[in-house]
């Protein structure tokens, strides 16, 4: 069942979603080649307690870092290392979890080390417009193919794989709540009511849609070893339209 967020747990998520966008704040500044992912996830542990938050994914379901990181052709889940040094023309997606009194903001960004290729900037535009398609259709009355669709119709626009195994999802008391939103369309007539609120993460790669998932049974990468991109923001339908959480509060 997908739960109707109230006015008090908004505002909480709310106050979630700026935490992470402090985190992502200071990754926008950090990032750049000779910092391993390590350290990454050390600063962004740092942001989050400093706020009196818990990072909602260390230990979540045994993950073992705060933050998500991956690079290249990796998608999504990549786990931080002090031997993972990024290196100028990489790509990253960095994915941020904040669990302040009770309620989850989550948001995923992809970010440039140094200098990167046309190709890859490209994706990563393509990426993020997909994102805010998305959002677009995140309206009462809606249905959840019409945040999908919005999707699909970016990627294919650009010629982009779709990542099909993994999506956007429900959030609120706990990361992953109903309903599962695909990035493309499916038929789900689910309608869209005021109050829900949806992690909306489009995963486009340059290549092929297939993914694989590493010995370390985390890190989900591209079957061709393309490089992909991740974009995600927690969002709110309300009555005026829809409302991310996951931004810095004014």
């Amino acid at each position: 069942m997908i739960k109707r967020k109230s006015r008090e747990e908004i505002k909480l998520m709310r106050h979630a979603g700026h935490i992470v966008a402090l985190v992502h704040q200071k990754m926008k500044e950090v990032v750049e080649p000779g910092i391993s992912t390590k350290e990454l996830d050390s600063i962004a542990m740092k942001v989050i307690k400093d706020n009196r938050a818990f990072p909602t994914f260390l230990g979540y379901n045994g993950f073992p870092a705060c933050i998500c990181t991956s690079i290249n052709e990796q998608v999504v889940h990549g786990i931080p290392s002090e031997n993972v040094v990024l290196k100028d023309g990489d790509i990253i997606a960095i994915d941020v979890g904040a669990t302040y009194r009770g309620l989850v903001g989550d948001s995923a960004w992809s970010y440039a080390v140094g200098n990167i290729s046309e190709e890859n900037q490209r994706l990563m535009k393509a990426t993020e417009e997909a994102l805010y398609a998305g959002i677009e259709k995140m309206r009462p009355g809606n249905v959840l193919d019409d945040i999908s669709g919005a999707v699909e119709d970016v990627a294919v626009k650009y010629g982009y794989g779709i990542v099909r195994q993994y999506g956007g999802h429900g959030v609120g008391r706990v990361m992953h709540e109903e309903p599962f939103l695909y990035n493309y369309r499916v038929g789900d007539k689910t309608l869209i009511k005021s109050g829900y609120a949806i992690a909306i993460e489009p995963m486009l790669n340059r290549g092929c849609d297939e993914v694989v998932v590493a010995s370390d049974e985390w890190t989900v990468s591209t079957r061709d070893n393309a490089p992909s991109a991740h974009f995600e923001h927690t969002v709110v339908a309300t009555d005026d339209g829809p409302q991310i959480m996951t931004k810095l509060m004014e």
